[in-house]
């Protein structure tokens, strides 16, 4: 991408509130329209969203899409819907043992809510606060518990495909064991055994930044020192022998190129994770064994800097903007397609709009903790997010259900609507995508205060 130095935070909050603005009506008028028994909204068809009954993944950026934008806009219509959906749809999302992303469902909905009554931006209430408190302890203990163990010290949180699998998502959804973590809280196993979430938290990373992520040091014959920082949706392990066996894909195009929505979850989880561990006290690492928090942060910004360093030079077009795979097979039909800006109405291979909003936070966030040694990516952070604010991406049209347009879902089994007269999707939300432009709009907004935006806020109501 071709990054255009001095953008700031001021330049785009004329075009971050007239996201809210947009967001906030499109919310209330999905709400009003939407029946929870009808499953979550996952992404559009023909502008109107609809279910797709493969996991409820998306039910909390629904009703995070409506805390958002209060927290923007103040609208108090928008606190209840939040509030109201949480208290009714989401405790099931607690217990969920089943998947990988109670970091996405929880969150955005009860983190939120915590967020908004620690910055004050809600009444202080110390009962409620505990309410959302005990939830993120609970769902940190839930997803710490799907572990595939690979040695005393190592493993992995699985994915919903089985114990055998490592997804790259869950980089992003790490974040709620992170919260627990600064909750106090653990898991207990069997025989009462205590295990430590930020071990779990630890692990997790090292793994993950082991086998989904390539350096350019010759592990397979296209990790080359050009594709450092390219990314595997998936990494396969023999459960048995505890062994890496393959990498592998569910959503991407195949395992030797990178996914982008992927790539993004990698570059905005390791950057958040960043975050965090640099906001905890050195001691806390040695009560859990494993690395030191020198070695903890040299391994995550190392990953961090590899996955956002691929998506400025590999993964994205001259605007910032994303293609659905680096080797989408009818890519070479576009020509030097990282030499141009991205034409999300082509005939050949999608873009994702998605993958930018979550890559361009990652950038920013990064860029943050890096300070000085970061404006590379917070430029480049700037230059996405501008872009996803204008007409082309940014869905001005109340008919149109979804905030950030030109989303995709799972290309490879086809569940992308595909607008009569063209070949490829476009035009179309995802629910994901929305809540992340939303995250990623009041991110920006936070850039000048000291904190920012963030779930780590230290202490609890008790």
């Amino acid at each position: 991408m071709k990054i255009a130095d001095g953008i700031s935070a001021q330049e785009l909050r004329e075009k971050v509130h007239r996201l809210f603005e947009v967001g906030a009506a499109k919310t209330i008028a999905l709400n009003r329209r939407w029946r929870p028994e009808n499953g979550a909204p996952v992404f559009t068809v023909g502008g109107k969203y609809t279910a797709r009954a493969w996991t409820q993944w998306t039910q909390g950026f629904q009703f995070g899409n409506a805390l958002l934008c209060f927290d923007v806009t103040g609208d108090p219509e928008l606190l209840r819907i939040g509030r109201e959906h949480t208290v009714k749809q989401m405790a099931e999302h607690l217990t969920h043992s089943g998947v990988h992303d109670h970091g996405f469902n929880n969150l955005s909905t009860y983190g939120q809510l915590r967020r908004l009554m620690l910055e004050k931006r809600i009444p202080f209430d110390p009962w409620e606060l505990n309410f959302y408190e005990l939830a993120l302890k609970v769902s940190g203990a839930v997803q710490a518990a799907r572990w595939t163990p690979l040695s005393d010290v190592s493993g992995y949180i699985y994915s919903f495909n089985g114990p055998h699998s490592l997804f790259i998502d869950t980089i992003r959804t790490l974040r709620v064991c992170a919260v627990a973590h600064q909750l106090r809280h653990s898991l207990l196993g069997e025989q009462d055994v205590r295990v430590n979430l930020l071990q779990r938290v630890l692990a997790h990373l090292a793994t993950t930044a082991k086998y989904n992520v390539y350096y350019g040091n010759g592990r397979d014959s296209y990790d080359t020192p050009q594709h450092r920082g390219r990314t595997v949706h998936e990494a396969i392990f023999n459960t048995v022998s505890r062994t890496f066996r393959c990498p592998s894909t569910q959503q991407g195009y195949s395992p030797f190129s990178t996914w982008t929505r992927g790539l993004a979850w990698a570059v905005l989880g390791f950057a958040e994770q960043f975050e965090f561990l640099h906001s905890l006290p050195e001691e806390q690492f040695s009560q859990c064994g494993g690395m030191s928090k020198g070695e903890a942060l040299d391994l995550v910004e190392r990953s961090a800097r590899a996955t956002c360093d691929f998506y400025i030079e590999q993964g994205s077009a001259a605007d910032g903007i994303s293609y659905w795979d680096t080797g989408a097979p009818n890519l070479y039909k576009l020509g030097d397609w990282r030499s141009l800006n991205a034409d999300p109405h082509n005939a050949f291979e999608p873009v994702d709009a998605s993958a930018s909003a979550i890559a361009a936070q990652g950038l920013l966030r990064l860029g943050g903790v890096l300070k000085e040694r970061g404006t590379r990516y917070v430029q480049a952070g700037f230059a996405v997010a501008g872009r996803l604010l204008d007409d082309e991406y940014l869905s001005a049209d109340l008919n149109h259900e979804g905030i950030l347009r030109h989303s995709v879902y799972h290309r490879p089994n086809g569940w992308d609507s595909v607008p009569s007269g063209q070949a490829v999707p476009s035009g179309e939300s995802g629910m994901w995508g929305d809540y992340h432009l939303l995250e990623l709009g009041l991110t920006i907004l936070r850039i000048p205060q000291e904190g920012g935006y963030t779930f780590y806020q230290s202490g609890e109501s008790a």
